[in-house]
């Protein structure tokens, strides 16, 4: 994986600001700490940083390749998963390679179909392509957003990176929130609409989108959409189109010139990914390692619960023990948990998902000791059907975003200077606007018409903010993170099979579990969901409550925005005043406080300009 920034200007020479493309790209240097490379042109002026993974000496960038009496240079961040394929296609078509890279080719197709180039890459990526001889830049963002994209349009100046603290660096960008910003950071974050970036001036590539820009054009365009289609497979035809997309996905995704291991929670999905993992590299006569997570006296004090009913390390061992893994748990101390919630913040440039965000961003640190490059198994709840939301009818009813029914309180702690009513308007107009970008069939039942709309809000909000935390918590330690439940493939499959194929035996993901019977031990296969563990330590809450009391005492600049009065009652409170978390199944009472401490933490260190 890598890291990039791009300025473009078409009508003034700024070729003599190297030092602002230079401190632009500095700043990603956990993305690619191995090597960087710049292009300066009169209207462009390039940025990279590279974490070496394929093709060490082949791969470097920015890389330019002629055709047709045309120059085009590359920066891209990302791993394309059918590089063989399109090679040899490109091949068929008369052009010739210099390296074994999949940077050459993302280049080479995208000289070959211009924008149309991205409906041919199966892969996790984000690139820039600038067109030198017609003064034309274009960029794209992979199908679900595993890579990030951001940018910027002030005057005749397009200005991009893979985040948000490089193009801060660009002395026309400000770190100015306005209204909308606000109502971001209150009403859906740590989830964020479509284009926000939270900033005035900046606004994030969303998934499946690209960016045509030349002096006379600017155009933007979701190339790839979620399509209904008639569903007539039957359940075990089904269960074997799943078995060998998903292992097919696995499968590509193990390519490295660099040793790669897999997060392996205990949990169905992470087992399945480790279990072909481990299965395919056992042909290599490689044995797998394998990582989970714990904390610090957590089983001390763990209590069952309806979104964690078991904890994860139990069948981690039992996973690894099956497969055959070389397992390494990484125990959190509570107190550096804490600590590492302004880390964290400064690695997602705005406050995020708390503990949630800097438990990951601990963990890859020691993972990223071992290896370069790790599986996943993010996304299998979304599109097999994991969540409560799914399957609760409590939360299949509300008329909201089912992860985040808390908009009372989150009215509740706007600062008065603001209209709770307007904040609540602009919560709902974005549910809405997304409502109507669901595309079902006249046949579709109730049922089905509600699971599509709640497949479609999972994949373009919750999916996202899930790998936006992945992303930046994993290169915040130079470690690449791949998702194979990820590939568009098995997103376009999942959204057309009825719900209940997909619930088979009446349990989450029942044809996930059905699909790879046999291949992972039967106490994974049967095990409820629990989704990526929390400290449950009370030390952990006293530490955050204590730090949010100090903001209060300090008056923080945070009270532009946040009821201070609101925020005190709450920490006078032994429990969450909500019966349901405030975000997603995790996120209640400590890491409300945890959003808070990012929050403090990045209006200071960002120097945020309220509007």
């Amino acid at each position: 994986m890598c890291g990039f920034s791009g300025w473009i200007c078409f009508s003034s020479d700024i070729s003599e600001f190297q030092d602002v493309i230079t401190k632009m790209t500095d700043v990603l240097s956990h993305r690619g700490p191995d090597e960087e490379g710049y292009y300066i042109t009169k209207h462009a002026l390039l940025g990279h940083k590279r974490l070496t993974i394929i093709d060490p000496e082949g791969g470097k960038q920015p890389m330019i390749k002629f055709h047709d009496q045309q120059k085009f240079v590359i920066v891209y961040n990302g791993e394309l998963y059918n590089t063989q394929e399109l090679r040899a296609k490109l091949q068929s078509l008369g052009y010739h390679f210099s390296s074994y890279s999949d940077t050459e080719v993302v280049l080479t197709s995208y000289i070959q179909w211009k924008e149309e180039c991205v409906k041919y890459l199966n892969g996790i990526f984000a690139f820039a392509v600038f067109n030198e001889t017609k003064n034309q830049l274009f960029i794209a963002r992979d199908h679900l957003g595993v890579k990030p994209l951001f940018f910027s349009i002030k005057n005749d100046n397009f200005i991009f990176a893979s985040e948000i603290k490089a193009l801060l660096k660009h002395p026309l960008i400000s770190t100015k929130v306005n209204k909308e910003g606000i109502f971001e950071l209150i009403g859906l974050c740590p989830a964020r609409s479509p284009f926000s970036a939270i900033f005035k001036d900046i606004i994030e590539l969303p998934p499946a989108h690209y960016v045509i820009y030349s002096k006379d054009r600017y155009e933007i365009k979701e190339y790839w959409l979620l399509k209904p289609e008639k569903f007539n497979k039957t359940v075990d035809e089904t269960i074997e189109i799943v078995k060998n997309l998903v292992t097919d996905a696995i499968t590509r995704q193990l390519v490295s010139d660099f040793e790669i291991c897999c997060f392996l929670s205990g949990g169905l999905d992470s087992t399945i990914i480790t279990a072909i993992s481990a299965n395919q590299l056992r042909k290599e006569r490689k044995r797998l390692k394998s990582f989970s997570i714990d904390y610090k006296d957590n089983a001390k004090y763990y209590k069952s619960n309806q979104y964690q009913p078991t904890l994860d390390n139990t069948y981690a061992k039992i996973a690894s023990k099956s497969i055959g893994t070389e397992h390494i748990v990484v125990e959190i101390d509570n107190e550096l948990l804490c600590d590492a919630l302004l880390h964290a913040t400064v690695a997602n440039d705005l406050p995020g998902m708390a503990d949630i965000d800097s438990s990951l961003l601990l963990f890859t640190s020691e993972v990223r000791k071992y290896a370069k490059v790790a599986l996943s198994g993010e996304c299998a709840d979304e599109i097999f059907g994991g969540y409560p939301w799914y399957w609760r009818e409590d939360y299949k009813s509300f008329k909201t975003f089912p992860w985040s029914p808390s908009l009372e309180f989150r009215k509740n702690i706007l600062s008065k200077k603001y209209s709770k009513s307007e904040l609540e308007e602009y919560v709902n107009s974005k549910y809405k606007e997304s409502l109507g970008k669901v595309n079902y069939l006249d046949s579709d039942s109730q049922e089905e018409v509600r699971h599509r709309i709640l497949y479609y809000l999972n994949v373009k909000w919750f999916m996202v903010t899930l790998l936006n935390r992945k992303d930046r918590m994993s290169m915040a330690n130079s470690l690449e993170v791949r998702v194979p439940f990820a590939d568009y493939r098995i997103v376009e499959l999942l959204y057309n099979v009825p719900w209940k194929i997909k619930c088979l035996e009446n349990m989450e993901k029942g044809l996930l579990r059905r699909s790879f019977e046999g291949i992972i031990p039967d106490e994974i296969k049967n095990r409820k969901k629990s989704p990526y563990p929390k400290t449950y330590n009370p030390e952990y809450l006293k530490k955050t409550k204590k730090k949010v009391l100090e903001i209060i005492k300090n008056n923080s600049p945070i009270f532009e925005i946040i009821d201070k009065t609101y925020l005190e009652i709450i920490t006078e409170k032994e429990y969450f005043p909500l019966d349901k978390p405030w975000f997603g199944q995790l996120m209640t009472l400590p890491q409300f406080f945890g959003y808070i401490i990012q929050l403090d933490f990045w209006a200071k260190t960002y120097n945020v300009d309220f509007e």
